[in-house]
């Protein structure tokens, strides 16, 4: 074919209308789509599941408001959309593409564990850990500066100067011994479970 054959095809005026007012479709986003998660209106306990699932650092946190509610807030600069948090959410505070209606289709739950991990290396047997641990403020008040304590109930303690756990079951996951440690000697490790429940 010549070049004048193609230039008589592009200069046909049909051709050329077509060219200048073709429009694509608008793009839908299908249904699993998982976008940022958003708010649905129900109220948060302030259990802080989705913070403890969220596998992004600094992706989402939870805020009180001025009328003393809770609420959830994603940072999109840190979260990568996998809609853990909206399926952990017992109240189901948070919404993504169809996760929610997958959830009740198929009776999806989550388990979680928790488990404090100390390295014996870091560890120096401060204490601050064993101090700032929620679980260990409610079980003994009086638990000592240095993070002793005569009750076998605490969550952890120090013992032979070294943080020793006792009790992994009664972790929360809320990583304060983390965030307390001066040698990050403190791990909390996550481990989660999917489960199928039986018909709601």
């Amino acid at each position: 074919m010549s070049v004048a054959s193609y230039l008589r095809e592009f200069c046909r005026i049909g051709w050329i209308k077509k060219f200048l007012t073709a429009k694509t479709a608008p793009l839908q986003a299908p249904a699993h789509f998982r976008d940022f998660p958003e708010l649905t209106g129900n109220e948060c306990t302030h259990c802080l599941e989705c913070r403890m699932i969220c596998p992004a650092p600094g992706a989402i946190d939870v805020i009180q408001r001025e009328d003393g509610k809770w609420e959830p807030q994603i940072i999109r600069g840190h979260c990568f959309r996998c809609g853990y948090c909206v399926e952990i959410c017992p109240e189901e505070v948070l919404a993504s593409g169809d996760i929610l209606a997958k959830r009740h289709e198929q009776n999806l739950a989550f388990t979680h564990e928790y488990e404090v991990l100390v390295n014996p290396l870091l560890c120096m047997g401060c204490g601050n850990c064993c101090t700032a641990c929620p679980v260990n403020r409610e079980i003994d008040p009086d638990m000592g500066a240095g993070g002793t304590s005569v009750s076998t109930d605490v969550l952890m303690r120090i013992e032979k100067g070294k943080n020793t756990v006792l009790h992994n079951d009664l972790c929360k996951g809320c990583k304060v011994c983390e965030d307390t440690c001066p040698n990050g000697a403190m791990h909390v490790a996550r481990r989660v479970e999917a489960i199928q429940t039986e018909e709601r």
